[in-house]
């Protein structure tokens, strides 16, 4: 079987937790190459996501491993099973940097999400004219075909909570609500465009306004991604020009963490959709 140039985010994920799983049992990559009969280069291989295996390969490795977590079993077996399913990100390919198409990846085979920002309203709610002014005041400039990508491959992405498909909680700072990337036209069809959303059932609007103290938070924004088990959550971060993915369970903890303190400062649904029209309605009378 040829390896895998470019593995996907899901086969990488199934990578990274045979490898978990070899380690919390004590076992080096030898070891364990031993007992299934295999070059050691293979067990790399499979760790890396650069070859698939089997379910009943999974299987055995799990029983080598002692690993007696069902629920982790069966959903590493999905990931195997379900590896020939492209999603739509797909036709971005070459399009698009990686980093686009695994958020899209991640949003696609979620369970929930759950997003903080300070400094901008999560790309899921914005509105294509907001999308569109975010991307083309970027550094250095985009070339309008570039903002017209983007723009369009994030109006795409929405698709996954305006249908209902995945729960959605949005945490956003006051911050946010008031900055402004093409004047209070655009901002206040945006706000308007929040509290619409607000009023979905499977979408949760928080506003963190600036009265809350200091959130111990070192970073402006990020994304809370569910898996099909609490073992399979993901977290990811933007940071500067690249995207950080977090799956190790020390930092799926501090991220866990760090939202139920934003959700216990945060406003309630019915408190944010108001303080998010108090603010349209200033921007509107201040501007009319």
């Amino acid at each position: 079987m040829a390896l895998r140039s470019n593995p996907t985010l899901r086969q990488l994920r199934l990578g990274a937790e045979l490898r978990r799983m070899r380690e919390q049992a004590g076992l080096g990559g030898s070891q364990l190459a031993r007992s299934l009969g295999i070059n050691p280069a293979h067990v790399t291989q499979m760790e890396s996501g650069r070859t698939g295996i089997s379910v009943e390969r999974l299987r055995t490795i799990a029983a080598l491993c002692m690993c007696v977590n069902e629920p982790l079993i069966d959903a590493l077996a999905e990931i195997i099973t379900d590896r020939d399913k492209g999603g739509w990100w797909e036709e971005y390919r070459g399009r698009l940097s990686q980093h686009f198409l695994e958020m899209a990846e991640m949003e696609g085979r979620a369970h929930g999400l759950s997003t903080y920002t300070m400094a901008f309203i999560p790309g899921l709610l914005q509105t294509n004219a907001y999308a569109s002014a975010v991307f083309a005041r970027g550094y250095p400039l985009l070339p309008p075909h570039e903002v017209d990508l983007r723009t369009a491959f994030r109006m795409r992405r929405q698709q996954v909570v305006r249908s209902g498909e995945t729960p959605y909680s949005a945490y956003i700072h006051e911050a946010a609500l008031r900055m402004q990337f093409s004047g209070p036209g655009v901002q206040a069809d945006q706000l308007g465009s929040l509290i619409e959303d607000s009023e979905r059932s499977t979408i949760s609007i928080r506003v963190v306004p600036f009265t809350v103290d200091a959130l111990p938070i070192n970073h402006e924004n990020f994304t809370y991604v569910e898996g099909p088990v609490p073992e399979l959550d993901t977290a990811q971060m933007d940071s500067g020009l690249d995207s950080v993915l977090f799956d190790a369970p020390a930092h799926i903890a501090q991220f866990r963490s760090l939202l139920e303190r934003i959700d216990s400062a945060a406003l309630s649904a019915e408190e944010s959709r108001d303080f998010i029209q108090s603010i349209k309605s200033d921007m509107e009378s201040n501007n009319a």
